[in-house]
């Protein structure tokens, strides 16, 4: 099932969490996770996390991207090997604003999630 968009790219102006995605294959896994920032006003940040469950009931943090202030795309690496009961994974964000302006925050991102391809290097 991956690689797939665990959070569409979408504007946001406020806290939230997206849909749940199911891992199949990637179950057990190492995880590259994108995060691409597109739109931001100045004096803003945004925190995004991400969490696993073995059942849509219960949720546990996983990862997270440092706080994030300008637009860009980062990379981070999930490693589910030590969580191999999960099997759902969705992301949660929260908004800061500060300053003058429009008091709420506004965000345009999206989280992208591929398996990792791990290649051995052998000796020429």
């Amino acid at each position: 099932m991956l690689p797939q968009f665990l959070m569409p790219e979408s504007v946001a102006r406020q806290d939230g969490a997206g849909a749940e995605i199911a891992l199949d294959a990637g179950r057990g896994k190492s995880l590259l996770l994108t995060l691409g920032i597109t739109r931001i006003v100045e004096q803003e940040s945004l925190d995004v996390s991400v969490w696993g469950s073995p059942d849509k009931e219960n949720w546990q943090q996983l990862g997270a991207f440092p706080q994030k202030f300008y637009c860009g795309t980062y990379s981070l690496l999930l490693d589910l090997t030590r969580h191999p009961d999960v099997r759902y994974l969705r992301a949660h964000w929260k908004m800061n604003r500060w300053g003058r302006g429009e008091p709420a925050p506004l965000f345009g991102f999206y989280l992208f999630v591929e398996e990792v391809q791990m290649r051995a290097v052998g000796a020429a």
